[in-house]
């Protein structure tokens, strides 16, 4: 087979499924395999990675920061362009290492009290049976992808960040503007109306970017791609100074850093920035991904209708099943070596979470969705000390929503066939046409 990793680089391979029989293909021959980065379509040229598609060894990467980095290169495949662009990812928990990224994480620990979260779990779970409200006084049919399942997380981030609901259609857009960067339908997502929204909202949108010329929009890693989502963060960081509510951003906001001095501003719109955005997508993409897997195994789904108790127990398996987030980026700080592959200093390394969470010396039948698998040590949410901080919400999130879908409707069919991202990163799921009884 001629350069068989191409494909799995290829944005475009996605757009019709993942290529799970390759993926087995190259893991008979070894773990580690090294992948071209040709330019593409929106890709520029790079110098290649090893791609790591065991579990063991992706579990090896994502636990040791210090021979793995997210610092030294961000942790997206394609380089940042600029010096400056690295800078300003490196300014973003997802991209640190310790300490650093310890110390700002145990703040957003922090902010997350015992009582901030009984009080979210509550919303989530009014949220979950508002929507599935909305979609059942319609005709029986919908778009589960941006009617049903989109507004779930975005409603809860509203709560968490303490963004004004009738603003959360603006974490829609810089989701897709970041994520969807690869993908026409998302790239330029400017679908929120500033006449519906806060004043906040509208000094923000004023400074949206448009496409060039050539239609193409400025690169949303880089802070002048995002200066809309920036605005808003400033502004509402100043509000919740100046009045602060009972929302989690309120309580980091107040916190001291252990120099004495309250969290930056700058340090706040990164904070703002990685939740709004990836708080967001995981999810969005996460359960409409859940119901193409119950679609495909209408067994499953008739289990779950029959008994919601199985629900919660079997949101691990519709996550490992999917796997939202297909790959995150490392580069390595010296010369080592990973399943029987050399690695220099300074080359960058990928784990594959689709390889990993559909390993056959992990999973038994990992093809297969099996509602009730225990144990489940899938990598949705990553491993080690960039764990998802979000993680339980995305559960409990799943966990109503599927339930209110599930306990009010009889059946559910497909009513056309999905339309998937186009990304090497996000496993994507744009559109869903569902009909129910």
């Amino acid at each position: 087979m001629a350069n068989p990793t191409a494909a799995l680089h290829d944005p475009d391979t996605y757009t019709t499924g993942v290529p799970f029989e390759l993926i087995e293909q190259l893991r008979a021959i070894g773990p580690v395999h090294w992948v071209d980065e040709p330019e593409l379509p929106g890709l520029p040229a790079g110098s290649g990675y090893h791609l790591i598609i065991d579990h063991g060894p992706v579990t090896e990467v994502v636990r040791d920061p210090a021979t793995y980095s997210s610092a030294l290169g961000g942790t997206q495949i394609r380089d940042p362009a600029t010096e400056r662009d690295l800078h300003y990812v490196q300014r973003m928990m997802l991209n640190m290492d310790p300490p650093e990224h310890t110390r700002l994480r145990r703040m957003i620990a922090a902010s997350f009290t015992p009582r901030a979260v009984r009080a979210l779990e509550e919303r989530i779970a009014g949220h979950a049976k508002g929507i599935v409200d909305r979609m059942l006084d319609g005709p029986h049919e919908c778009d589960f992808a941006k009617d049903v399942a989109a507004d779930l997380p975005l409603l809860t981030l509203a709560d968490v960040l303490g963004v004004p609901a009738e603003d959360r259609g603006l974490m829609f857009d810089w989701s897709n503007r970041v994520i969807g960067f690869l993908d026409a339908d998302y790239a330029s997502s400017a679908s929120f109306d500033a006449g519906q929204g806060t004043s906040l909202a509208r000094e923000a949108v004023a400074l949206r970017p448009s496409p060039d010329s050539n239609g193409h929009m400025p690169d949303p890693r880089g802070r002048d791609g995002m200066p809309d989502l920036y605005r808003y963060a400033h502004l509402l960081g100043d509000a919740k100074r100046a009045d602060p509510g009972d929302d989690v951003m309120s309580i980091l906001l107040a916190q001291r850093e252990e120099d004495g001095g309250q969290l930056s501003v700058e340090k706040f719109e990164n904070m703002f920035w990685l939740f709004a955005v990836a708080g967001n997508e995981t999810l969005r993409n996460g359960l409409p991904g859940a119901m193409i897997a119950l679609l495909s195994n209408p067994a499953a789904m008739a289990a779950l209708r029959e008994d919601p108790s199985l629900i919660p127990g079997a949101v691990d398996e519709l996550l490992r099943w999917w796997t939202p987030v297909m790959t995150f980026r490392r580069t390595a700080t010296r010369d080592t070596s990973l399943g029987g592959t050399q690695i220099r200093a300074g080359d960058k390394v990928v784990v594959s979470y689709l390889g990993a969470n559909r390993d056959p010396a992990v999973f038994d039948r990992p093809d297969e969705l099996i509602i009730g698998r225990k144990p489940n040590n899938h990598r949705v949410f990553g491993h080690g000390p960039h764990v998802c901080v979000g993680a339980h919400f995305a559960r409990v999130q799943m966990t109503h929503l599927f339930q209110e879908v599930l306990g009010r409707t009889r059946a559910i069919h497909l009513a056309g066939e999905p339309v998937l991202l186009r990304s090497n990163f996000q496993r994507g799921v744009k559109r869903l046409p569902i009909r129910w009884e």
